[in-house]
């Protein structure tokens, strides 16, 4: 059966995934009503990759549903190959669907000699052919800057706030403080706290190697509440297990963790476990590993909310609206 909706004769919507990304694209695919399309994924004996798509994309709208996550290079190579294969294959449009942006975090100089890493994969994804990017929950806003295409930032903070106004409906939390982990998501966690009618705390840092991170001091009161603390991603959990003990010690009840991207790298398992928390609440634009605590992870799937921006974007319809114009949580 091909994979493809007819909106009229001359334009089709077809979406394939890459090997990191196999179970969000069905999900997507599902969402929309269509079968995720057939494509030939393998990596040869010297570490090349292979693509062939098994059926004709000519003159499709095309989506490429990869996260750019371990092993990173592997996968963002992988999808700069599906995106040659779909132009050569002649496809009237290449819609690069990025859930989780690898190198996203070297945006910038911050020290003589350094590359701009996320821009280099930006260049890299345009040198391939690609028309369009789809993706979430940017580590920083000015990643969009470096395209020269149009860029569509999805985010999945309303399904964080979600589940943590459920579990207070249900009793389960009250009297919540959500806690930025540094100043430089004080922004997101000051609308997370709007949206739960909570308090805000922040905590300070400073990083002393690459991986690293020393909390500072604690600004705001969490002394007998339920603490919520928030960020884009969790990576080898050292900041925020430096957060939780700070946290903790100043007197909260309870600590919870929520982030959209879940890389969960090196020790970041164990150290969750030993952590004291009470729940990790993240997505699934990274796959979760099988090892992983599933008693203490709960993810929540983005797929509705990336068919929903594919739809959009198909019909050339507003995906902002979709947010209702929040999803530039910077």
């Amino acid at each position: 059966m091909t994979s493809s909706i007819d909106r009229d004769d001359s334009k089709r919507l077809m979406v394939f995934s890459g090997r990191s990304s196999r179970q969000l694209g069905e999900r997507i695919a599902s969402k929309l009503g269509i079968e995720l399309g057939d494509v030939t994924l393998k990596t040869f004996a010297n570490g090349e990759i292979y693509v062939r798509f098994e059926e004709s994309v000519r003159g499709a709208d095309v989506f490429l549903v990869q996260s750019t996550c371990a092993p990173v290079n592997d996968a963002l190579m992988e999808l700069l190959i599906m995106i040659d294969a779909a132009k050569l294959a002649s496809a009237h449009r290449i819609n690069a669907v990025i859930p989780w942006y690898g190198y996203s975090r070297q945006d910038k100089k911050s020290a003589p000699r350094e590359p701009i890493t996320a821009k280099l994969v930006a260049e890299l994804l345009q040198a391939a052919g690609v028309d369009r990017v789809l993706t979430m929950d940017l580590h920083a806003g000015q990643v969009q800057g470096f395209f020269t295409i149009p860029v569509d930032h999805m985010t999945a903070i309303p399904l964080l706030i979600d589940h943590f106004q459920a579990k207070r409906e249900a009793g389960e939390i009250n009297d919540i403080v959500v806690v930025s982990p540094d100043a430089g998501r004080a922004k997101l966690a000051n609308h997370v706290a709007e949206k739960l009618g909570a308090r805000l705390a922040l905590l300070a840092k400073q990083r002393p190697e690459h991986n690293q991170a020393e909390i500072t001091f604690l600004v705001g009161d969490v002394a007998g509440r339920d603490a919520i603390m928030i960020d884009d991603m969790i990576d080898t959990a050292g900041t925020l297990v430096a957060g939780v003990q700070t946290i903790r010690k100043a007197g909260a009840r309870r600590v919870y963790s929520a982030a959209v991207h879940g890389l969960f790298s090196g020790p970041a398992f164990e150290r969750l476990q030993a952590s004291g928390l009470e729940e990790v609440v993240v997505t699934d634009t990274i796959p979760l590993p099988d090892h992983a605590p599933k008693d203490l992870i709960k993810v929540v799937s983005v797929a509705r909310i990336l068919a929903d921006s594919v739809h959009n974007v198909f019909c050339d319809e507003s995906v902002s609206e979709i947010f209702s114009g929040e999803n530039q949580l910077f």
